[in-house]
């Protein structure tokens, strides 16, 4: 029998960062995954907004960000500016706000066709884990390893694996979707 471990792993791999992805597209409300991907520099190293702060939501369309040293601020403020994530950030006493606009027809557009590349990439990473598993079954089976209805059921098991990892990566993408696009 193949053992799929380094497939399975390949693909949960690719299907949590595609979810990650996913995540810090914005669907035009508050959500503090946004700033997930988000690296700001203090300290002398690269941090994570959520090290740094406790960020909560204040509204539907409004992030509250509070620092817990204010000396970071100026920061945290930069570093979402440059993540160009088309948020608004505001500075007040407490600490910081991120307001996101509301998105026009056109921008949930391009979100979607965001969402889409990003499911062709995740696509593209699966292919790449069947051929190689592929390849490796092929060559077991012509060194003796395993008969030739062995390694026919073994290529079926995988094409099996591979199609339910697209599956999963499709109903993620289209709940991603449902979101951007519902008004």
């Amino acid at each position: 029998m193949y053992n799929f471990n380094e497939l399975n792993t390949r693909i949960k791999e690719a299907t949590d960062y595609f979810l990650q992805d996913l995540k810090s597209i914005q669907t035009g409300r508050a959500t503090p995954m946004v700033l997930d991907n988000v690296l700001v520099v203090a300290y002398g190293s690269l941090m994570n907004i959520s090290h740094l702060a406790s960020v909560s939501i204040e509204d539907a369309k409004t992030l509250r960000i509070s620092p817990f040293d204010k000396s970071v601020s100026k920061d945290m403020e930069k570093a979402i500016n440059d993540a160009n994530l088309g948020l608004s950030v505001a500075s007040d006493g407490e600490g910081l706000r991120v307001i996101f606009p509301s998105l026009t027809t056109e921008r949930r557009q391009q979100y979607v066709r965001l969402a889409k590349d990003k499911l062709e990439d995740v696509r593209i990473k699966i292919r790449a884990a069947r051929e190689d598993s592929k390849r490796d079954i092929e060559q077991k089976g012509k060194n003796g390893e395993f008969g030739e209805d062995d390694r026919k059921r073994m290529l079926e098991d995988l094409q099996d694996k591979i199609d339910q990892a697209n599956s999963l990566c499709e109903g993620y993408f289209t709940k991603k979707e449902e979101e951007i696009l519902k008004q």
